[in-house]
């Protein structure tokens, strides 16, 4: 079963979050048939959005996640609650590359070189909008970037998905590790240390090992306390009432060409691929 652990050291110098994703990632592979790098690519920015998305602290704000790079895979877009709720999608689900130098899923080149931005919808007036540049498009490494310049939070992510050959997820997972403000020079060297000896979440994953014994692993001598546990989820919200709101928020003009077609139209949800068929007399309720 899938779970989040957040914890601190026994000092509260470091929280830490480690996660096992494998049957969310699953499920959004199955969601959007996604080819094995396309399953990489989505199923780390949903490994990586659902720690950060209990990282929010209002039951209603969300954080959206977006790597736009010149990769063919067009883009890849995650939105998380507080809840562990994910859901996302790719530009280009059927995208085949092949291996990078090292053998594995070339998530970096389906990418590309681009921009990472971070929403966060805090129920305030506006949204907090961050833009940091893509550096290896890997996601870990530039979810790392992100927290270290638009946070100013020294962290570490990981993040893993590996394919079994028949293209299902064998597993998925990942840890995100933060210094605190004040944190000793000693805390820092261990964890940098600990961190590491960490060359694959995966391969660790697989051998049976926990999100708890991740931690046990980069926390170490310092010791882990746990804080909560929370089971994510890979599910959508949409539904016809949310599609009539959106249609809703097009310019009147444009309306009114659709409706003048005299035909229903069928809008499809990008993060669930369901399809909604809104009638010519629903639009023109729009009108009024």
């Amino acid at each position: 079963m899938d779970y989040i652990i957040r914890a601190t050291d026994s000092k509260k110098e470091v929280r830490a979050f480690a996660i096992t994703s494998r049957e969310l990632v699953e499920k959004a592979r199955q969601t959007h048939n996604t080819s094995p790098v396309a399953t990489a690519a989505l199923g780390r920015l949903l490994t990586g959005g659902a720690m950060m998305g209990i990282m929010l602290k209002g039951d209603d704000e969300l954080l959206t996640l977006k790597m736009k790079g010149d990769g063919k895979i067009n883009g890849v877009t995650v939105i998380a609650n507080s809840k562990g709720r994910v859901k996302g999608f790719v530009g280009n689900p059927s995208i085949m590359l092949p291996p990078n130098y090292a053998g594995k899923l070339d998530v970096g080149a389906a990418i590309g070189y681009g921009e990472l931005t971070v929403i966060k919808d805090l129920g305030l007036k506006e949204p907090y909008i961050s833009k940091v540049p893509l550096g290896t498009s890997e996601v870990a490494e530039d979810l790392t970037y992100y927290f270290a310049v638009s946070e100013q939070v020294p962290s570490a992510v990981g993040l893993g998905v590996l394919m079994s050959k028949d293209n299902h997820v064998r597993e998925a997972g990942g840890f995100i590790v933060q210094i605190m403000p004040g944190a000793s020079e000693e805390t820092i060297s261990i964890i940098e240390k600990n961190v590491a000896k960490i060359t694959s979440v995966t391969d660790i994953l697989k051998e049976g090992k926990t999100p708890e014994d991740l931690l046990d692993i980069i926390l170490g001598d310092l010791g882990v306390d746990i804080i909560d546990k929370v089971t994510p989820c890979f599910e959508c919200d949409c539904s016809k009432e949310r599609i009539m709101r959106a249609i809703a928020t097009i310019n009147k003009k444009d309306l009114d060409e659709i409706i003048a077609d005299g035909e229903s139209i069928e809008v499809k949800c990008d993060f669930c691929n369901t399809k909604y068929d809104i009638t010519v007399e629903e639009l023109l309720k729009l009108q009024n």
